[in-house]
């Protein structure tokens, strides 16, 4: 086949087309022509990683936390674009990273098969150790209450962690149960937990023990997150060329069931998540991607509400709200992002910063 990428796939836009922005003779401001309004300058902060970022988190209103390749953990102020603390500690890449908001603790998962606890306030080390996986920890959620923190793994198992003595209370594990994401359940006893096997499941806190499984997926599982009044789950798939890619809103309150797909991007989802009721009176989801590309949609219909391409930051592994009107998203290659929505007339995405 000797078609372009773009016959083939007119989303693709073809390497000849001609720049989609000017300079205005009357300010000497860039404009984006197609559009007509000024284009923003991208503000490029301080790094906080030396290598590709795994996993973001909002810690505080104007501060987030992430973990990457390097080993580090860091407390990043995103509004000024500032390092605040590095933390040293995991002998391999950190894989997630998790908090509960405006807390001064937050988690680490790591491919040590370890998971740890930093504080804010505390030294550059860690303040508590949970070893006991056999394999890299790829789940990491910690109770809405901070009390008690549950982490998964490659070895197929879930474990539940007393915070403060570092104890394991409860470990179960399932065949071929490999554990991609972890998410609590607010104001319920339940945790929602993606997977290899492509399945997705519910488990129940207390005894640790599967209180649903959702109907099968066709392809992997990457990732979960819990809408804020508990009532929908969202979880992302993994594939290639459109094969899969898509994310999934489930029922957790009544049908349990599937109740909507959201299908465009072209390689792998690696993060989903709800976004702020504040945005307006349609409830809305994000999504990042392996395909360079971070998309909106609209929760109730389907549709893709905007997209915008993050071109050479490699796959987006990460997505973390850290304002009504602002998401951080962590890149393979080019650090975490600033994205900031503007909803004056529709929903647009524009990259505001990088670090």
């Amino acid at each position: 086949d000797n078609r372009s990428d773009q016959q083939m796939d007119p989303s693709i836009p073809s390497r000849r087309e001609p720049p989609t922005t000017t300079t205005h003779p009357s300010d000497g401001k860039k404009r984006d022509f197609l559009r007509g309004y000024p284009v923003k300058a991208i503000q490029q902060y301080s790094p906080a990683h030396t290598d590709a970022v795994t996993s973001v988190a909002a810690l505080k209103s104007d501060l987030c936390v992430s973990g990457g390749k390097d080993k580090t953990v860091v407390i990043y102020n995103w509004r000024s674009g500032a390092v605040l603390k590095r933390f040293l500690g995991h002998e391999r890449e950190v894989t997630k990273v998790a908090c509960v908001f405006e807390s001064n603790r937050f988690f680490s998962a790591s491919r040590d098969k370890t998971v740890m606890m930093w504080e804010l306030s505390g030294n550059s080390g860690p303040s508590q150790h949970f070893p006991g996986h056999d394999l890299v920890v790829t789940g990491l959620a910690v109770s809405p209450d901070a009390s008690q923190l549950c982490t998964g793994s490659r070895d197929n198992t879930i474990c539940k962690w007393d915070i403060e003595t570092g104890e394991c209370l409860c470990r179960t594990a399932i065949s071929r149960n490999l554990v991609t994401h972890l998410c609590w359940v607010p104001g319920e006893p339940y945790i929602i937990q993606t997977s290899e096997d492509k399945l997705i499941r519910m488990w129940d806190s207390r005894e640790l023990q599967v209180a649903h499984t959702f109907p099968g997926k066709q392809h992997i599982q990457t990732y979960c997150d819990v809408s804020h009044d508990g009532r929908y789950c969202i979880s992302s798939s993994n594939g290639f060329a459109g094969e899969g890619c898509e994310a999934t809103l489930w029922d957790l309150r009544q049908t349990r069931n599937r109740v909507r797909e959201y299908k465009g991007h072209f390689q792998t989802i690696a993060s989903c998540i709800f976004l702020p009721k504040s945005l307006g009176l349609t409830p809305v989801i994000a999504t990042s991607s392996h395909d360079c590309m971070v998309k909106i949609w609209n929760q109730d219909t389907g549709a893709c509400l905007t997209t915008l391409c993050l071109e050479g930051s490699g796959p987006l592994a990460s997505l973390a709200v850290c304002d009504s009107s602002a998401l951080l998203c962590a890149s393979f290659n080019s650090g975490i992002h600033l994205l900031r929505i503007n909803s004056a007339k529709g929903l647009e995405l524009q990259e505001a910063a990088k670090f």
